[in-house]
Formats: C-alpha cells, structure tokens, sequence
C-alpha cells in the first residue's frame, strides 16, 4: 500500500510544475532586464557625445576668442578675419546650445523610461509571487481536503462502529489495532482517536507514545462542532493549533461523526478525530515554494485571523500575526511602510473542502537602496 506521504509529494511536485512555471517569468525578467541596461548604456553614451561635442564647441570659441585678439592687434587688415572669427563663435555657441538641448531631452526620455521598466519589473515580480502564494495555498488546500476524505472514509470502518457502538476491551484493542496499521500506512498523521459521545477518548493508535485513552476532550472546539454534525457525509476541519496530549505537538484536526451501522444517516454513536501532523507538512509546502534567493522571500501560510500557521523560516509559528492589507482583495501584492513587497492570495478551496479563510503569502525583504514607502 502506498502510503499518504507518497500520493502527496508525488501531487506537490506534479501541482508545482503545473501551476508555477518559473521559465516563463525568468524569460520576463531577463527581457525586462536587458531593456533596462541598454536604456542606461544608450542614456551614457548620450550623456558621453555631449560633453564630447561641448567640448570642442568650447575648444571653437578659445580658437575664435584668440582670432578676436589677433585681428585687433592687425588693425584695418585683420577686419576681415574677425568677422569669420565672429562667425566661428557664433557657430560654436549655438552647437552648444544644441548639444545642450540633446542631453536635457534625452537624459528626460531615457530616465523616464528607466522608471517605467522599473516600475514593470516591479509588477511583474509582485504578479509572479502572488503566483506563488496561491501555489502554496492551493498545495495545502489539496493536502487537507484529502484528510477530509480519509475522516470520513475511517469512520465507516467497522472496527471503528463496533468499538463505538459497544465500547469493551475487545473492541477497544481491535480497534486500536486498527487504527496503527492506518497510522502506519498514513504517516502524515501523529495520531487517530476514538471518542465517545461524551468525549471520552476510547482508543488511539499510538498508545506507546501517547497516553490517550480515558482522557475527555468535550471542551474542545473540534469535538464540539463534530458532536452537532447532521450526517456522516459531513466534516470538522480545524485550525492548526498544538495539542497537549500529543506532547504539545502543532497539529490539525479533522474529525466526523461515527454512525450506526457505518452508514451516512445512521445514528451518531461516536467521533472519529485524526491529527495531521501540520508542522512537518506544512513546512515541506512552504519551504518547497520555488522562490529565488536574490528574492530574500519569507513564505508563508496565514489563517483567517492572521496568525502565522506555517512559515519558511520556521520562525513565529502560531504566534506571530500578519495583518495583510486586503484591501477587499482576494490576492494581490503591495509594498509595506519599510519597503517589503507582500503577495498573497486567499484559499480558493478544493472540491468538497471549501478552506478555512486562510492565504498564502510571501515577504520580499526590501532592497536596501529603494527608498522606503510612506
């Protein structure tokens, strides 16, 4: 059997080429680039001819100035040359009143010009990272709607209904049987656990490393919310927090409600919640995001509430928040009052899993030469 992990790194590498193509924007960049150093190559040498030109306009003026003199000092026979010189000079002058005009207009052009190439690379760069963040956001997004499947598929497992229709150290010890051989296959889980509709839990599958069994979780918001669930077609995905009784570890639950006779309509007998092993997976997907180191880019997962559920760097995890500026956007990039350029993009959901609210998102350190926004 194919385990979880598997069918997932082969989807994440399989979604990651599809939905982020880095060739296509590398090649704008490249172009972008190329027209921004021949502007400023063109903008130098033009810069270069002119004071070139002002020069020897300047070299014509000293050689006329000095005809000018010479031509008094010959008196009556020197008029002559002193119209040519005055000429010469005029000559001069005027070229470099043109030369002059050259440099103004062209250095206006060529730097107007510069700064709309910058202000499109810079556009470009923010498309492609909120390109970004939604690839990270859907990768989870897939991940996460297949524990919505496996939650509900677990809880028809007839080890799973015999144990919470008749509770007894049998059925307890079949199914937590049941549930290590799942863990062993599935092993983007810390743990599985049967409760009771009182929130008693009556079984786990990791017993040696997790002290479960008879603890009651009714105070918790998941077991609350999947008490109510109307069928078994039905689902509670949670948040990812850290859970005590699983060492502190961050995890996400999932949970359904476990029916009579395993079947969608029955009557509810009992919970089945399983624990994702968020922080290691939800790391993969964000440290996998193909951004470039020139990009000094933090990526991120944020919940609804703007708390920091999944980063890059490993830094703020369930502490930090990061308040976007949506502006009724559902994705799209801005500069914060230091100069850092934030992509996001909010979960478009996946099939039957419609997202909790939450957004990927990415953090381009500011370029220490760019001026600060205000």
């Amino acid at each position: 059997m194919s385990t979880a992990l598997d069918r997932n790194s082969n989807r994440t590498r399989s979604f990651a080429n599809e939905s982020a193509n880095p060739a296509n924007t590398e090649d704008a960049s490249d172009v972008s680039a190329l027209i921004a150093r021949l502007t400023a190559e063109v903008n130098q040498v033009a810069c270069e001819k002119t004071k070139s030109i002002q020069k020897i306009t300047n070299q014509m003026k000293m050689l006329a100035l000095n005809a000018l003199i010479e031509s008094s000092r010959a008196g009556a026979q020197g008029a002559g040359f002193a119209v040519v010189a005055q000429e010469v000079r005029n000559v001069g002058q005027q070229v470099e009143a043109i030369a002059r005009e050259l440099e103004t207009q062209l250095m206006k052009r060529t730097g107007t010009l510069m700064s709309s190439i910058e202000r499109m690379t810079e556009r470009s760069r923010g498309e492609r990272m909120v390109d970004l963040s939604l690839n990270a956001i859907e990768l989870i997004d897939r991940n996460l709607y297949e524990r919505t499947c496996d939650v509900r598929w677990w809880a028809t497992d007839s080890a799973v209904v015999n144990c919470a229709a008749a509770p007894g150290a049998a059925t307890v010890s079949h199914v937590s049987e049941r549930l290590a051989v799942i863990l062993g296959a599935y092993t983007v889980y810390l743990d599985l656990w049967l409760c009771d509709l009182d929130g008693n839990v009556l079984a786990g599958g990791r017993p040696d490393r997790f002290n479960v069994v008879g603890q009651n979780v009714a105070a918790t918001k998941w077991f609350r919310e999947a008490h109510n669930l109307r069928s078994g077609d039905e689902y509670v995905a949670g948040d990812a927090e850290c859970q005590p009784l699983l060492g502190n570890a961050q995890v996400a639950t999932y949970c359904a409600s476990v029916r009579a006779d395993g079947k969608a309509n029955g009557k509810p007998i009992g919970v089945l919640a399983i624990h994702f092993d968020w922080e290691a997976q939800a790391r993969a997907i964000v440290q996998g995001v193909r951004v470039d180191a020139a990009d000094r880019a933090r990526v991120l997962l944020i919940d609804s509430n703007f708390r920091v559920i999944a980063a890059s760097d490993g830094q703020g995890l369930l502490a930090e928040r990061m308040p976007l500026a949506l502006e009724g956007r559902r994705s799209g990039f801005y500069h914060d009052r230091s100069g850092a350029l934030i992509a996001f993009h909010a979960t478009p959901g996946y099939e039957t899993y419609k997202g909790l609210g939450w957004f990927g998102a990415i953090v381009c350190a500011p370029d220490s030469s760019a001026p600060a926004a205000v």
